[in-house]
């Protein structure tokens, strides 16, 4: 007998700002956002500029009334799609958002001070869906109805950042982007969070070869991501958080790279859906 729907689905897929045109058409150039869904519930993971499709899309279709979104961090790329998704503006909605990145701002001050004059026109006082604001601390687990599990856990990142596991009907869902690895010693705490997960996706913003002259920037390589993805037993690799510079030739050279040393992987692309 099937279980119930446990899938991904991306929505965007790049770091630092949109790089939309013909030259990421194949892959994508919006920033941060993907959707997991959970038999009847919808769980969104980061607002970067992929969130506003997205949003078109869950208020066209009439789905799911209540959503939760869950942030990594705050910085822009993660953050900036979230004033254009529809259902804030809409009454029929409720939704919560849940941030732990670091103590302050809070997710109430976070997306206040995102959408702060003069750097934006109106505040989320013009948000019409009902908005509940939640904190978490990295290591917490969070219990959903519907026997769902989000686990959590800090990352290595500039200001901060949280990893969150997904457990739902027996599989598990692993979204650890924007965090930096020590070159020849594995992430520990990433290792022992990823363990046997079906899909787990991961920061791979450079390649082992340019990542010396990036270090303290927060982010890892496909290869590193490969590495702990074989240690940790894991199902399915999906490199993520794909570098603007990298245009789609690049990057299908480097799934192809990826294939060919761990066949069960491949790059994050919008629109890209996956069972686990």
């Amino acid at each position: 007998m099937a279980g119930q729907e446990f899938s991904v689905r991306f929505w965007g897929v790049r770091g630092s700002i949109p790089s939309p045109g013909p030259h990421t058409a194949v892959y994508g150039g919006n920033t941060p956002c993907i959707e997991i869904t959970c038999g009847d519930r919808c769980l969104i993971f980061d607002a970067g500029s992929g969130i506003r499709a997205l949003g078109n899309q869950i208020v066209e279709a009439a789905r799911s009334q209540h959503l939760e979104l869950f942030f990594t961090h705050c910085h822009y790329d993660h953050i900036e799609g979230l004033p254009f998704f529809a259902p804030l503006h809409s009454e029929q909605f409720n939704l919560t958002m849940w941030s732990g990145h670091r103590p302050e701002p809070d997710t109430r001050q976070m997306v206040e001070q995102y959408m702060l004059k003069p750097y934006f026109p109106v505040g989320p006082a013009c948000f019409r869906a009902s908005v509940e604001y939640r904190e978490l601390v990295p290591g917490d687990d969070i219990k959903l109805t519907g026997g769902i599990i989000i686990r959590t856990t800090a990352l290595t990142h500039p200001d901060g950042a949280v990893g969150y596991r997904i457990e739902f009907d027996g599989r598990s869902i692993c979204y650890v982007t924007d965090t930096e690895h020590f070159p020849g010693r594995m992430d520990q705490n990433i290792l022992r969070f990823i363990k046997d997960s079906n899909i787990v996706i991961y920061d791979a913003a450079y390649d082992d070869d340019d990542f010396e002259k990036f270090t303290g920037y927060g982010h890892s390589t496909w290869q590193e991501g490969q590495r702990l993805c074989d240690a940790g037993n894991v199902g399915m690799y999906v490199a993520f958080h794909h570098r603007p510079s990298a245009d789609d030739a690049r990057l299908k050279a480097i799934e192809k790279r990826l294939k060919s040393i761990r066949p069960a992987s491949l790059l994050a692309r919008e629109g890209l859906v996956l069972t686990a």
